[in-house]
């Protein structure tokens, strides 16, 4: 059996044999800890910003200001106007 054609269980095996699944256990504690540390510092990033722009960017968020979205917005309204010519209401 070459080393290629080795399954999981069989490298398992072999390190239980040699007394260094310990090791490797620990090696692989040791690198999942480190890891989840390192996550936490990445996750926890901020951004400081004055009072006073804090404010005006609250203030802005019920403003729609995507140049995109209010071409969209544009196109709806004249198409509205557009269907209206043709409604007739009856009472």
């Amino acid at each position: 059996m070459s080393v290629d054609d080795k399954t999981i269980f069989d490298k398992h095996r072999e390190l239980v044999k040699e007394g260094k699944i310990e090791e490797v256990i620990q090696e692989d504690q040791e690198h999942a800890e480190s890891a989840s540390y390192e996550n936490e510092i990445t996750s926890r990033r901020t951004v400081t910003i004055p009072l006073k722009e804090y404010d005006e960017l609250k203030s802005e968020q019920h403003f729609i200001k995507d140049k995109t979205l209010i071409d969209i917005i544009d196109n709806i309204e004249r198409l509205v106007r557009a269907l209206r010519k043709h409604i007739i209401r009856k009472q």
